[in-house]
């Protein structure tokens, strides 16, 4: 009988995957390796992105934002389902373990953003935090780069909506609220499952459920729109939660909620494959035939208005699950509008709020 292999302590994937850009591939020799000795996976390196600018605009019909900031490329939350694996793959690492041990930081974001606030070009408009890798990622208790930015947001009024797994958001509620106060900062918590069990082992660095609903109680409470995103939906693994969710979330002040099923493009097929091989193998076949009927017979599909809502009967009855229970709740389906109105671009030489 062959032993399952264990992933690293704290980690999601469980090993790197072969860059698809890369002609060279390093394999280790199985022959030095010790089959009795514990998985330990390697530390999380930073390395200085040297970037030069930090607004993203985004042309998808698909994503509810034109422009969006991530101050950081990798995430240490190391999520197994997470579709943003494949862009370290542009910056020669792998989707696998690189994406969540080596972590570019973007030193430069809030100079930055200010620099492109300040501009006569910049147009004021809502921008999201982050549309790729979470902002509160662990590395973000001491770096302060993402509060740097809502910091230079605030002084300039420019609304923001974030989404994160982090409890660690509330400690920039005194930022958020100013923002809030004219109508400019919205956020959301993403959820995949309540149960801290299943967390822990598919999502190993992320703030716990229960945590996530205190966080949405602590914004709400503070006068912050807040809101849901009960994504993604596993079918076969954590579908059946989605009520679940949606009433824990509207219990603890959420306002408004969003749905989008699970996606694994390029590698991240694989190395979701491998967790379901440790983690849930009675259930592996279910889920991946459950995830295909949603994604024409494949587990990805790129195509703009399906790639987060899916299709077919499963993706119809998750989708009419959600919506109702919504309804039952009070909860709206869509993000709340923010507002432009206030915002200003300060004399030169004003102190910012840092």
């Amino acid at each position: 009988m062959t032993r399952r292999r264990a992933p690293p302590r704290g980690r999601g994937a469980f090993r790197n995957l072969p860059n698809r850009f890369e002609t060279i591939v390093r394999v280790p020799d199985p022959e030095y390796a010790d089959p009795d000795a514990p998985p330990t996976g390697p530390r999380t390196a930073f390395f200085r992105d040297d970037t030069r600018s930090i607004v993203t605009v985004n042309k998808s019909p698909d994503v509810g934002f034109d422009a969006s900031i991530n101050p950081y490329r990798g995430c240490e939350h190391g999520c197994a389902y997470c579709y943003a694996r494949p862009y370290h793959e542009y910056l020669g690492f792998s989707a696998g373990l690189d994406f969540e041990t080596k972590i570019l930081v973007k030193e430069r974001a809030p100079e930055l953003l200010r620099r492109k606030l300040g501009s006569p070009r910049w147009t004021p408009k809502p921008v999201a935090m982050s549309g790729v890798t979470d902002p509160y990622q662990p590395v973000e208790r001491q770096l302060k780069i993402t509060r740097a930015c809502i910091a230079v947001l605030a002084e300039y009024r420019n609304p923001v909506n974030i989404v994160t797994k982090n409890h660690l958001i509330t400690r920039d509620v005194d930022l958020l609220c100013e923002l809030a106060r004219s109508s400019a900062a919205a956020a959301m918590f993403s959820f995949s499952t309540l149960n801290p069990d299943l967390s822990r082992v598919l999502e190993p660095r992320t703030s716990t459920p229960p945590r996530r609903l205190e966080a949405i109680r602590a914004l709400s409470s503070a006068g912050i729109p807040v809101g849901v995103f009960v994504a993604p939906v596993i079918p076969g693994l954590t579908d059946h939660e989605v009520p679940a969710i949606v009433e824990s979330a509207a219990r603890a002040g959420a306002r408004f909620a969003l749905c989008h099923l699970v996606r694994l493009p390029h590698g991240v097929a694989a190395l979701f494959e491998e967790w379901l091989d440790t983690h849930a193998p009675d259930r592996k076949n279910k889920v991946l035939n459950r995830i295909r009927e949603t994604r024409g017979g494949c587990l990805d599909d790129t195509r703009f208005s399906t790639r987060f809502r899916g299709e077919g009967e499963f993706a119809e009855q998750i989708a009419g699950l959600f919506e109702m229970t919504c309804r039952r709740m009070g909860l709206a389906t869509e993000c709340p509008e923010l507002s432009t109105a206030a915002f200003r671009r300060p004399p030169r030489g004003q102190l910012s709020l840092l």
